[in-house]
């Protein structure tokens, strides 16, 4: 069990190295795992910097995100386009529909960041 496989992901390799060397419940093991990265994840948004023991320190990177978001905002108007086409079939605007929805999500999560940002300057 040295070498992850892969075909498996990191965090499914540590869950199993974890639960045989430990002898505990995977079940156990993964919920405590996805709970330290949910956290993790939660001071990300809040702070720039997260150092998770033994991974690293993480960075919120500026430049990514402003790219990012300008990116988003491009997408944002080419699927607004699509679906104002009224030649556009049903299938074609209800996927559309849906990948716009997902996407407003993560300009809406970006977005206060970027600001955030914005205003420290």
């Amino acid at each position: 069990m040295n070498n992850k496989p892969s075909t498996m992901s990191v965090k499914e390799w540590i869950i199993k190295k974890m639960a045989i060397n430990m002898v505990v419940s995977e079940k156990i093991i993964d919920s405590v795992v996805t709970h330290q990265f949910d956290s993790a994840n939660d001071a990300l948004n809040i702070h720039k910097t997260v150092e998770i023991s033994g991974f690293g320190k993480f960075y919120f990177n500026n430049k990514k995100a402003f790219k990012q978001l300008e990116r988003w905002d491009k997408i944002k108007g080419a699927y607004e386009k699509i679906l104002a086409n009224e030649n556009t079939t049903l299938e074609k605007r209800s996927n559309t529909e849906v990948r716009l929805k997902n996407l407003l999500i993560s300009i809406k999560t970006l977005k206060p960041k970027v600001n955030e940002i914005d205003t420290n300057i």
